[in-house]
């Protein structure tokens, strides 16, 4: 038997185009949508995250082509937008792991003078994203970030 796929491996990345020419989204492919309750229960898995730990400023499941699953957002900022740079940050960490001989991509993490964002894997298919101020210990974000992820994947694969 094959082993399981490691749910902390970033999906493999499509090429995405620019943020600023997303155009319609509708004519994309979406295969593992949410549907029912489980968009309701998955923003409330970010949301007990971002209550976990104080400096989560925001927190998105985005899909493996750049398209939003759930949030928790501030309402200034939008999940398109949010979603399409995800995956953009993710297929340049794929192309500069593979190409660096660096093996599978696990996660991104980019520090900014004002704080971090950060981004796991969620299974195959998905990618769990959070910004958070500079003060945030990045122990604890790696520790919850690992145990929502489980959540995630538990609730997805309902």
């Amino acid at each position: 038997m094959g082993e399981d796929p490691d749910p902390m491996r970033l999906p493999e990345m499509p090429d995405i185009p620019d943020v600023n020419d997303l155009g319609d989204l509708s004519d994309f492919q979406f295969g593992i949508m949410p549907t029912g309750d489980k968009p309701q229960k998955l923003t409330e898995i970010l949301k007990e995250l971002e209550s976990n730990i104080p400096e989560i400023e925001a927190a998105a499941i985005v899909s493996a082509e750049g398209l939003p699953i759930a949030s928790a957002l501030p309402r200034d900022v939008d999940e398109a937008r949010v979603a399409a740079m995800t995956a953009a940050i993710l297929s340049l960490g794929e192309r500069a792991a593979a190409e660096l001989a660096k093996g599978e991509l696990e996660q991104v993490m980019i520090r900014g003078s004002e704080g971090y964002l950060i981004s796991m894997a969620v299974g195959e298919n998905a990618v769990l994203t959070v910004s958070a101020t500079k003060k945030v210990r990045l122990g604890l974000i790696f520790l919850d970030m690992k145990r929502t992820v489980e959540k995630l994947l538990a609730e997805l694969e309902k």
